[in-house]
Formats: structure tokens, C-alpha cells, sequence
């Protein structure tokens, strides 16, 4: 069973309650900070590009509506491999509600389905109109970089420990 339907109806409960009280971007970290699951996947809500620079990458996942079947299958996607996410340091915001105007929707522009793949500098590294399951997108992102240079980071830490050099 997904938990999208779950996860959506929670984050627009949490949005809704906590936006009397906070910003966007704030309701959505103080949601995140008590929920793993939240933190893997976000309403976009008022986040920016710059909340996540340099700690996470995104995979943004925009739709005219949740019940975009492109949406719904990129979703289920996502959900069904979150450690490979999590992996790469991944962060998922959703955002099905063109007329909210958020923040993101209005920096990246959207027309009807997109995922969108962002790295930690926070530029845009692949636009795709349709859905991609989590083995490409994993792919794309170990090809960046700023990932290449974090997996020779590690595998050298893992060197250093083994091998005490």
C-alpha cells in the first residue's frame, strides 16, 4: 500500500494549523524535525531553493493536480525506494496546486507534469515530463560531481579506517 494519499493529507493538515502559527518553509522544517518520513517528502509549500542549498538534493515533482496519473506513478515511484533517496542525501517536494504560486513553482515553471532534479549548489540538473523510477534518477545523480567527489570522500574515509592510513 502507497502512503502518498497519507502523506498528502497530513501535510495539508499540518500546513493549514501550522500557517496561522509559521511561515511555509518554517510549518514544513518544524513538521520535518519530528517526522523522518516528512523530511523524505515535503509539500512545497513557501520552500525556496535556498532552504535546501548545500545539505540536500531535490527531486521536485510539480502536476495540475494530485490526480495526474504521470504524478501518481511518480510518486508511488519515489515511495517505493526511499533508502536510495536517502542514499543521496534527496529530499522530495511535491507541489499539485498551480494556483498557490509557490515559491518553487514560480522559479522553475512548470507546465503541467515535471520532475525536476536539483543538486546541493541548487541548479537545475534535468527536467523530465515524464515520471522516472528511482534506478535513473539514482543513475543521473551519481553522475554529478559533487556526488562522484562525495563517494571518493567516503570510500577514502573507508580506506583510512581499514587500513589506518
Amino acid at each position: 500500500m502507497h502512503r502518498f494519499p497519507a502523506l498528502a493529507m497530513a501535510a495539508l493538515a499540518v500546513a493549514t494549523s501550522a500557517a496561522l502559527a509559521l511561515t511555509g518553509a518554517a510549518a514544513t522544517r518544524a513538521q520535518a524535525a519530528d517526522d523522518p518520513e516528512a523530511q523524505l517528502f515535503q509539500p512545497a509549500g513557501g520552500l525556496t531553493l535556498d532552504d535546501f542549498r548545500w545539505q540536500k538534493r531535490l527531486a521536485v515533482v510539480f502536476a495540475d493536480t494530485e490526480a495526474d496519473p504521470r504524478f501518481r506513478r511518480q510518486m508511488e515511484a519515489l515511495e517505493d525506494r526511499p533508502d536510495e533517496l536517502r542514499l543521496r542525501d534527496m529530499v522530495v517536494i511535491f507541489d499539485t496546486d498551480p494556483s498557490a504560486r509557490t515559491p518553487l513553482r514560480r522559479e522553475l515553471r512548470p507546465r503541467g507534469f515535471m520532475l525536476v532534479l536539483i543538486g546541493k549548489d541548487g541548479e537545475v540538473k534535468l527536467r523530465k515530463p515524464e515520471p522516472w523510477d528511482v534506478r535513473e534518477i539514482s543513475r543521473s545523480v551519481d553522475k554529478w560531481p559533487l556526488r562522484q567527489q562525495e563517494q571518493a570522500d567516503l570510500e577514502r574515509a573507508r580506506h583510512r579506517e581499514v587500513y589506518g592510513r
